[in-house]
């Protein structure tokens, strides 16, 4: 009933408006239209969704979703990031911008015409740590080749999916799966305290594991399928320049 209510305040905000926006949307599910709502049922119906909603407007996450796109997505540019780096510390913020911004990218992502992409998952288990989103991710995972998709997971250390669900739970399952059914593996030099884990997780040899200690800088353990390596990286002046996370600390950034 209540999807009743939004889809009613959203046809109603779309109709009197060029550009939309969520306000207009709250404001409808709490007053709604007397035309669309002789006996207010659907006042009643909408009420739930439309104070939750409305947190988004006036609440303490007010600022964000409450008025015009400032961004224009592009699907024809070669790289898209959105950068949550202010506002890891709230969990329900993350929540709802990847909600969002998820349609942004299924729009690109889904397209039949959109060509091949990759998607980089960074700190996966922050979005991980949401069952919405990492089912999202699985559904994603199932069909990529479908739509011509090369899905990657960066963790700073595999120990951090211990934050995804508790122990034994479908969540932790569904992302121990992701991190299994991965082709290729990438693995830098790890501290002693994380060989045991990240060998177990990735089912890594012996030897695999004692030279993961020993990895320098761009070093990394490449595991395809079977087979592993060591790769030495290779970066571009330039592509240096961009990647360099230490640049604030040396004073170049």
């Amino acid at each position: 009933m209540e999807h009743t209510a939004i889809d009613t305040a959203l046809a109603g905000a779309v109709r009197d408006a060029d550009v939309p926006i969520l306000p207009m949307v709250v404001d409808r599910l709490l007053r709604p239209d007397p035309a669309d709502d002789p006996d207010g049922r659907l006042t009643e119906d909408g009420r739930q969704v439309g104070h939750a909603l409305r947190r988004l407007v006036a609440g303490d996450l007010a600022g964000l979703f409450d008025g015009p796109s400032t961004v224009r997505f592009d699907p024809s540019l070669p790289m898209v990031s959105l950068d949550l780096s202010r506002v890891t510390e709230n969990s329900t913020l993350i929540s709802v911008l990847m909600t969002c911004s998820s349609a942004w990218m299924e729009a690109a992502l889904l397209d039949p015409n959109g060509g091949r992409r990759w998607v980089v998952y960074d700190e996966a288990w922050r979005l991980m740590s949401h069952p919405a989103l990492l089912r999202r991710m699985d559904a994603h995972w199932r069909l990529a080749r479908h739509y011509g998709l090369a899905n990657l997971l960066v963790f700073h250390k595999l120990t951090d999916l211990e934050n995804v669900g508790d122990a034994g739970s479908a969540n932790r399952a569904l992302a121990n799966s992701l991190l299994a059914n991965a082709e290729t593996k990438i693995v830098y030099r790890q501290e002693t305290d994380q060989l045991g884990p990240t060998a177990v997780a990735l089912g890594l040899t012996g030897t695999e594991r004692r030279l993961l200690p020993g990895l320098g800088t761009g070093q990394g353990l490449w595991r395809i399928k079977d087979r592993a390596f060591v790769v030495q990286h290779q970066l571009h002046p330039a592509e240096l320049a961009a990647f360099d996370t230490t640049a604030r600390m040396t004073g170049k950034g």
